[in-house]
């Protein structure tokens, strides 16, 4: 079966609102010619005359005035179809944001921005849920809007990706801790008892990286999933955590924390958005909402 020319829906839509071919012509910039041709391949398509001759004028025949009714519709939808986007009314717009972020993120930045969104779009809801792995298949069907944290080489070349800010680990403690006192030394660091934070259940970390050069070796007593466990246990102990500072500002309030007496790598993090929502308003607003919270002083 031969697929259909959805051009003539126009055509269509004019003739029978013009009833006159030559009118329905001018209104489409066509020659006459053009346009008798058009009707003749309109009436093969639907297998009916359309426009039959009454005196010196047409008239439409039942099918036409169905036809008519049916029409008209079909083109205004195609039309909004393929017009741009109205612009965005915040105020008017409901929906539900779903955001994949990564241990600490909905802690630290989340109060600030429910705040902002809803300030500016009350009728938006935000959905956190976390996120446990790398997999950009929930970006691609649609199951998440964005996507926070860092890019990693199993991320999908096809995300769209957009730095949020850089961070650095730091180390922390207790109020009152050994550690919250006196210059930390690599020795003084790796002698303490410490918390690591693997989502894989690793055994070691970056921190036990730098360490190995200088001869060190920290003791680890326990290891956990997720930042907040990890500062959760050494706020109630004397473990050190060694967490991300931007991070985690707001989960180690009233903690000591201090900077690391060797070398790690920077942490990059950033928002993932699939490339079909490059061009939605609401998703582009949302993108700049996390963008401009995110870096705002902490």
């Amino acid at each position: 079966m031969s697929t259909p020319d959805f051009n003539l829906l126009v055509t269509l839509d004019v003739l029978l609102a013009e009833g006159n071919v030559a009118r329905a012509a001018r209104r489409l910039r066509l020659s006459p010619s053009a346009m008798s041709r058009a009707l003749a391949r309109l009436r093969k398509t639907t297998g009916d005359p359309l426009l039959v001759r009454a005196g010196r004028g047409l008239v439409p025949t039942p099918r036409a005035l169905e036809l008519r009714e049916r029409v008209g519709p079909l083109v205004r939808d195609a039309e909004a179809v393929l017009r741009p986007a109205e612009k965005l009314d915040l105020k008017q717009l409901a929906r539900i944001f779903t955001l994949r972020s990564s241990d600490g993120f909905v802690e630290n930045f989340g109060p600030r921005l429910i705040a902002r969104v809803g300030k500016d779009a009350p009728g938006v809801r935000l959905r956190f849920v976390q996120k446990l792995d790398q997999d950009s298949v929930l970006l691609r069907d649609g199951s998440v809007d964005l996507e926070t944290g860092v890019i990693a080489d199993t991320t999908s070349p096809e995300v769209r990706t957009r730095l949020l800010f850089r961070d650095r680990f730091v180390g922390v403690v207790r109020a009152g801790h050994a550690l919250s006192r006196g210059r930390i030394t690599p020795s003084r660091y790796a002698s303490g008892q410490h918390v690591l934070v693997s989502r894989r259940g690793r055994d070691s970390g970056p921190m036990d990286d730098a360490l190995k050069p200088l001869g060190l070796e920290r003791r680890i007593v326990a290891i956990v999933g997720g930042f907040s466990a990890a500062l959760a246990l050494a706020r109630a102990s004397d473990l050190v955590a060694t967490v991300p500072e931007r991070h985690t500002v707001s989960l180690r309030a009233g903690m000591h924390a201090f900077a690391l007496p060797v070398s790690t790598p920077q942490i990059t993090v950033s928002m993932l958005w699939h490339p079909r929502m490059d061009a939605d308003p609401a998703h582009r607003w949302l993108r700049e909402c996390v963008r401009e919270v995110c870096n705002e002083p902490g």
